[in-house]
């Protein structure tokens, strides 16, 4: 309908026009009850006696009153850049909800294809041609990942400045939507980004990501990764008003599609992608191996702990990102010039240093460098007593932080501000003790072990002592003997450190991998998991084990974006590379799954699990040579490994051999970890009533509920017996979906 300003429609008064669709008409007005503006939607005179439209508009008002928040979920079915509004505090608003359908909180969490009594008759298109799923043009039910595509299409745009299909007519955009392959992004983009953008706008809606929540979960990812400057390359002829909507777009296509239903917050969203930083928005810092001046190799654990315990301390303060320990030491007495160490561990600063011991006393020299500019940013010494190391490593923690100019909040400013001092022979004892550990196999772990109990010894009221307990019996918990009361040990010191300390990270960590992998205390594990990482948000453990609890619960997005962080704070640590792509693998991307498996064995050429995890990575791709080469490698370098090449075998039809192989594992003294491998081989041949033997083993191994996610579990998941397995698990019962 026509209408002028100065027009009044009941309590409002029209002022003007804002715009005109197919769909309707917008109007400024003023509401003089209330005495606020307001956007006014009437129907076009053309449509007024048309009861659908009529109905449509109806149902529109009625949605959008609902929509006041950035947690719900709603498929929109029209979205694009066009129906995104920045408020003048930032906040961003998605428009036009006439053809959206709501959906409830399980909806969100669950399901991915629905229909729901709607406006929108079966076989009849609607929506903006340019964003429309290939779905919608066939006249399919739209949904979650209808608008999913919509969101492909507005990154396309906006690291592009022009939309991924073309067409001068109708009829010739809607052909290259339904038939034509994607235009590929320029070598500009960044390929994680131009891997999201491409699964976005796969063709087939099961191919798509099939939630908003991993969506978000990749996109933030890549954030964190240091790529966020693609979000804000355009070509010459994109305006930044263009550019500015078409970010909009990106941060309000995520609420639409139910993204920040995990918990992300839309302002937080909204600053990092207006901020266009090539950084993720903490400042990342590593501290490189001090050097020990001593001359004594004897005292080489002074420096090192010392290197250990100022990330400790630096990943404690929330605006930085501390690269891991195992990473940094990597750099030990390398040669390189600090701007190529910098871009190796995708650090901004690095912090270096050396100690040297004399009697009780501790003088250290540490300097802080902006590695791109080769600049100092600050250097002091010290000279300490022993006894006052804690109190020390705090100081130049806050020095460091007050020299990128990094402002600690209050409770970092207490934890600091706390009393450290240390019984000096126990403190020692801890120092040795995390020195053998931090070097990562099972007989290092045992030294360390008895470095803890003499530092319990030397002082019973040291949380330190207990936390290295914790973490060594957790270290022999994953070791090859995999002892299941290592696990009860870990806990049992855990909870002696919490009592003497609450702030110390790695100990939540120790004991949410008590409560997950011997208690299958999942909801408590959690708890734990994110508790450390508040603690600690640089906790690259914590991250790493998340992971693979979501990973068990089905919640793909989450896990990838945890061991993704994991990876970033700790990209030269072999195991967690390998397990990139071994979640690469569950997901069903098996050529990034390979990539990520050589990318490891580049790294670690005799690291035995990378061969497993890359046999598991061809398997799934029916690549059976190279899988049992890679199993066969596995086994070679730790026969514990070998039932690997047994479950290859059975995939690839070679059942013999995979007989052969189950019956030398038959002669090894059952354990749990061999159980484990017994039940994986024997899920491959078919054998049921074997394979339930073994997975009822007792006492089990920590890995033995992600069974239900390993490659060739298919006949496990369809036995009879599954469901009851799954509830000593403590597991919830499979999805009637679920697929993997």
């Amino acid at each position: 309908m026509t209408l002028a300003p100065g027009t009044t429609l009941g309590p409002y008064e029209v002022q003007g026009a804002l715009g005109a669709g197919g769909m309707g008409e917008v109007w400024r007005a003023r509401d003089t009850r209330l005495e606020r503006d307001v956007a006014l939607k009437v129907l076009p005179a053309e449509t007024l006696a048309d009861e659908t439209a009529r109905a449509r508009l109806v149902r529109e008002a009625r949605l959008a009153s609902q929509l006041n928040h950035p947690h719900i979920g709603v498929v929109h079915r029209d979205f694009k850049s066009q129906n995104v509004v920045v408020t003048p505090e930032d906040q961003v608003k998605v428009l036009d909800f006439g053809l959206a359908k709501r959906l409830t909180t399980a909806d969100v969490a669950e399901a991915t294809t629905m229909s729901l009594p709607s406006l929108t008759e079966p076989g009849v298109v609607a929506g903006t041609l340019a964003y429309m799923a290939p779905e919608q043009l066939q006249g399919k039910p739209a949904d979650a990942r209808s608008d999913i595509w919509a969101l492909g299409v507005v990154l396309y745009e906006i690291v592009t400045g022009k939309r991924p299909f073309q067409g001068r007519t109708g009829f010739e955009l809607s052909s290259a939507i339904l038939s034509h392959p994607l235009t590929p992004l320029p070598s500009s983009v960044p390929a994680p980004l131009a891997a999201v953008i491409d699964r976005c706008l796969a063709k087939e809606p099961g191919a798509r990501y099939q939630r908003g929540d991993e969506v978000r979960a990749a996109l933030e990812a890549i954030q964190a990764g240091g790529v966020d400057h693609a979000l804000t390359a355009r070509k010459p002829g994109l305006s930044r008003r263009a550019l500015l909507a078409l970010t909009a777009g990106l941060a309000a296509a995520l609420v639409v599609v139910g993204a920040l239903s995990a918990g992300l917050g839309l302002g937080v969203l909204w600053d990092r992608l207006r901020s266009g930083a090539a950084t993720s928005a903490r400042h990342s810092i590593a501290v490189l191996p001090f050097v020990n001046l001593s001359g004594d190799p004897d005292q080489e654990f002074i420096a090192d702990g010392m290197t250990d315990a100022l990330i400790a301390d630096l990943s404690r303060i929330r605006a930085l990102r501390v690269t891991s320990l195992t990473s940094a030491m990597k750099f030990k007495g390398a040669r390189q010039a600090l701007p190529e160490i910098a871009r190796a561990l995708k650090a901004k600063t690095l912090l270096t240093g050396s100690v040297i011991r004399e009697a009780d006393r501790v003088s250290i020299r540490a300097q802080l460098y902006d590695a791109a500019a080769e600049q100092q940013l600050w250097t002091e010494s010290y000279v300490r007593e022993f006894s006052s190391l804690l109190v020390l490593q705090g100081e130049v923690a806050r020095a460091v932080a007050g020299a990128v100019r990094v402002r600690l909040r209050p409770d970092e400013e207490t934890r600091f501000a706390r009393p450290r001092q240390v019984n000096s022979a126990a403190y020692e004892a801890y120092l040795r003790g995390m020195a053998h550990l931090n070097k990562g196999t099972l007989a290092e772990a045992k030294n360390g072990l008895a470095c803890f109990e003499e530092a319990v010894a030397e002082d019973p009221a040291d949380p330190l002592a207990y936390a290295g307990l914790a973490l060594a019996h957790v270290e022999m918990a994953h070791s090859a003997e995999a002892r299941t009361d290592s696990l009860v040990k870990a806990k049992a010191a855990a909870a002696t450190a919490l009592k003497l300390d609450d702030s110390l990270a790695e100990v939540y960590a120790a004991r949410a991998m008590a409560e997950a992998y011997l208690e299958w205390n999942w909801d408590a594990a959690l708890r734990d998991f994110d508790r450390a990482l508040d603690v600690d948000p640089s906790l690259a453990v914590a991250y790493f084990h998340r992971a693979w609890l979501h990973l068990l619960f089905g919640r793909m997005g989450q896990a990838e974006q945890d061991q993704l962080r994991a990876w970033e704070l700790d990209p030269f640590n072999p195991e967690i590379v390998a397990h990139v792509g071994a979640l690469y693998s569950h997901l069903g991307r098996a050529d990034e799954a390979i990539a990520e498996g050589l990318k490891t064995l580049e790294m670690a050429p005799e690291f035995p699990l990378g061969y497993a995890f890359l046999a598991d990575s061809y398997g799934r791709k029916g690549m059976y040579d190279e899988a049992i080469a890679a199993a066969k490698k596995a086994g070679e370098l730790s026969p514990r490994l070998r039932w690997y090449l047994g479950r290859v075998y059975a995939a690839a039809g070679r059942k013999e051999e995979a007989r052969a192989v189950l019956a030398e594992l038959s002669q090894a003294k059952p354990s749990p970890f061999g159980a484990l491998g017994r039940a994986q081989v024997c899920i491959a041949l078919g054998d049921m009533d074997e394979a339930f033997r073994w997975l009822n083993y007792e006492p089990h191994h920590a890995w033995v509920p992600w069974t239900t996610v390993l490659w060739g579990a298919d006949a496990l998941r369809k036995d009879p017996r599954f469901p009851e397995l799954r509830r000593r698990w403590n597991l919830p019962p499979q999805p009637a979906s679920a697929s993997h």
